[in-house]
């Protein structure tokens, strides 16, 4: 088992940027793949990026390709996603979750995850 804490939301103006951390504690950070996904308001959670365990393969949301990079430090058992030029569709609570897949074609799916964190808010402005 391993429990995901996030940190690093907040209100930021349109054009801005942040970096979300998420800090693994548990079982080894290694033999995890991670992913972060967002909810916006009377919406479903959606996928936002992912990145393998098995050789650190990165995979972005249409919406965020470009602007958001994922990216992980096994030493530090943290994930980070970093995020450029927000915009105001960006607004949302934004999880990170666990999956134990070596690689997945699913990684897209919340389903295919097993744990997750209790979110952090991102706001953007306009």
């Amino acid at each position: 088992q391993v429990q995901l804490v996030e940190s690093g939301g907040g209100l930021v103006q349109a054009g801005g940027s942040l970096r979300l951390s998420c800090a693994a504690f548990g079982r080894t950070f290694s033999s995890y793949s991670m992913g972060w996904f967002r909810q916006a308001p009377g919406k479903e959670r959606e996928f936002v990026a992912a990145i393998w365990r098995s050789d650190g393969s990165t995979f972005y949301a249409d919406s965020v390709k470009g602007r958001f990079t994922i990216s992980r430090d096994n030493a530090k058992k943290t994930v980070y996603l970093q995020m450029n030029s927000l915009k105001p569709e960006d607004t949302a609570v934004y999880y990170c979750a666990a999956d134990p897949a070596y690689y997945s074609g699913s990684y897209y799916r919340v389903e295919e995850y097993d744990y997750w964190g209790q979110g952090t808010q991102v706001t953007v402005s306009s």
